[in-house]
């Protein structure tokens, strides 16, 4: 299994990153999580005809924007294009013209815009769990060549979000907040809230990823973060944009 971080931002691209996408590669199929800005990468790292199966976890715009860019692709297997099916609607008046090129106009014609709960047989497993977060916002537990994989995109702490992390081989977190910052009514972690969950869920390795734009403007920021949550959790990584790792 292989994870490559096509976006790593929260909110909006900045020097450090695009907007959150993080491509997975299987022996069987690629998985993506989210389509930010980072999604426009999507065709350097596919080389090989397997599957493409993208998941979304909500439609803040981080997460969707990069949907417009899927135009350039040219996927002859096509896509999978995969929600938890309260949002399948929503998303659909959003990939519309005037505001892009609505799915069934794409240059590659077989996109399947499926709910999670209706998803065809796929070359993996694949589990979601609602979180915390002001939006509706789901994560995704992945079971793919022996391996877990955690993804808990926007999210407060919450009792699913154990459950989603809980004993993986890898748990993929946000951590929009900086080291002690909080906001009540605003639900996202800090890497210690992070590395918290990593640590209670006996996890084997915590990424953090979805820096705040506005709060991690540079990557010493990210550097610090990654710092902080290590003395709580030590193997923890701070994601960077087109950083590969092979788990």
């Amino acid at each position: 299994m292989k994870i490559i971080f096509l976006g790593t931002n929260g909110w909006y691209d900045t020097a450090t990153g695009n907007t959150i996408s993080i491509l997975v590669e299987t022996t069987k199929a690629y998985i993506v999580f989210d389509a930010g800005n980072g999604l426009y990468k999507l065709d350097r790292f596919i080389q090989i005809r397997k599957p493409v199966y993208l998941f979304l976890s909500h439609l803040h715009l981080d997460h969707i924007i990069g949907l417009h860019t899927l135009a350039k692709l040219n996927l002859p297997q096509g896509m999978h294009i995969v929600v938890p099916k309260q949002l399948k609607k929503e998303l659909q008046r959003f990939m519309r013209r005037p505001l892009t090129v609505p799915f069934n106009k794409l240059p590659f014609c077989r996109v399947k815009l499926q709910s999670y709960h209706k998803m065809i047989k796929a070359p993996f497993s694949i589990k979601s769990y609602r979180l915390n977060h002001p939006s509706p916002c789901w994560g995704y537990r992945l079971y793919a060549d022996g391996k877990v994989l955690a993804y808990g995109p926007d999210t407060g702490l919450c009792s699913n979000l154990f459950k989603l992390a809980k004993q993986a081989d890898v748990y993929i977190s946000e951590s929009s907040w900086l080291p002690g910052e909080t906001h009540q009514g605003w639900t996202h972690l800090n890497p210690e809230l992070a590395a918290g969950v990593a640590k209670q869920a006996q996890v084997k390795r915590l990424i953090l990823t979805h820096f705040d734009a506005s709060r991690y403007t540079t990557l010493a920021h990210r550097r610090r973060a990654e710092l902080v949550a290590k003395k709580i959790f030590k193997n923890t990584i701070a994601a960077e944009d087109n950083q590969e790792m092979n788990i």
